[in-house]
């Protein structure tokens, strides 16, 4: 067997040793070395932080999907999202900054790229009597501005700042998922909010703990992924006592939508029968001419009391 795995095509190991390593490569590949705990760790890192990486690129896909469609952002948090977008714009620079490997936070590029997009969806779609004073196109420029201020400022300042700032990202994570919890807490419901994004979320942070644990080793990165799974937990449980509960709230809110934007006119208090005759009734100046002429013809009166009974014909 170990002839074979010794004369794969190149290409299969170039790939297998960028992944892995020539030493891993070697004992797990070409010599079939299943005992080597220390490299089937490393490689199960490898292919977790891999995994990570391509999930994490279509993980709020889902949650763009169901703000546009319902072209609404009930029930999503813009302060929760904003500092949510920031702390993983932290840790992407620090970890870049630091040349981690790329398996061990790429995610993170994706999840700041889709976070602000959900961000600006969210001020797009917010209900005009949230957005005082500019206009929403106004809001949104504003926005992506202060998003490319962020970007080169954390491309900038020192590395001991960056430091620190890592360090912001533990109450970051905390105030970040705070406010949508305390929303749907409010609500009883949890909206527009994607519950593959949370499930995504939770697994992904068990599996970061271990590649961070086993690639990296730094105590920092290590923290912020456990209390980010600790509020993704949260999240998830709400997911799982709120479902279903979204839809009602939802017509009810866009049923007071419309009615704001009706005009308050008075209405007379008119009878039923009355507005009814009234609607019914045609004019026509040949029908008024008619009804006003006196009658041609004789009706029937009933008989004098004590009288005889007498009837004429009519004409």
């Amino acid at each position: 067997m170990t002839a074979i795995t010794k004369n794969l095509p190149w290409f299969i190991r170039d790939l297998g040793i960028s992944i892995v390593g020539e030493e891993c490569y070697k004992s797990l590949v070409e010599n079939l070395n299943v005992g080597d705990v220390k490299c089937l760790k490393y490689s199960l890192s490898k292919g977790l932080g891999i995994g990570i990486v391509l999930g994490g690129s279509i993980m709020k896909v889902p949650q763009i999907l169901l703000i546009t469609n319902a072209r609404s952002a009930h029930g999503l948090s813009l302060p929760a999202y904003v500092l949510e977008t920031l702390s993983y714009a932290i840790t992407l620079a620090y970890s870049f900054r630091h040349d981690f490997p790329f398996s061990t936070y790429g995610e993170n590029l994706f999840l700041t790229l889709q976070n602000t997009f959900i961000t600006l969806l969210i001020i797009y779609y917010a209900p005009s009597r949230q957005l005082t004073g500019s206009g929403k196109t106004q809001k949104l420029v504003v926005a992506t501005t202060l998003t490319c201020a962020m970007a080169f400022a954390l491309h900038s300042v020192p590395i001991e700042t960056l430091a620190l700032l890592q360090m912001t990202t533990l109450p970051l994570s905390l105030f970040s998922k705070l406010p949508q919890i305390r929303q749907n807490l409010r609500s009883q419901s949890t909206g527009q909010l994607s519950a593959f994004a949370v499930i995504s979320q939770i697994a992904g942070c068990l599996a970061r703990l271990f590649t961070t644990a086993t690639e990296v080793g730094d105590a920092l990165v290590s923290a912020g992924f456990a209390l980010a799974l600790f509020l993704n937990i949260i999240l998830g449980a709400q997911l799982w006592m709120y479902w279903g509960q979204g839809a009602d709230l939802k017509d009810e809110i866009e049923l007071k939508q419309r009615d704001s934007h009706v005009d308050d006119k008075p209405v007379n208090d008119v009878p039923v029968w009355q507005s009814q005759a009234s609607s019914s009734t045609i004019y026509s100046p040949t029908a008024t001419r008619l009804s006003s002429a006196p009658p041609t013809h004789r009706v029937a009166t009933p008989p004098a009391a004590g009288g005889r009974k007498w009837a004429r014909k009519v004409d």
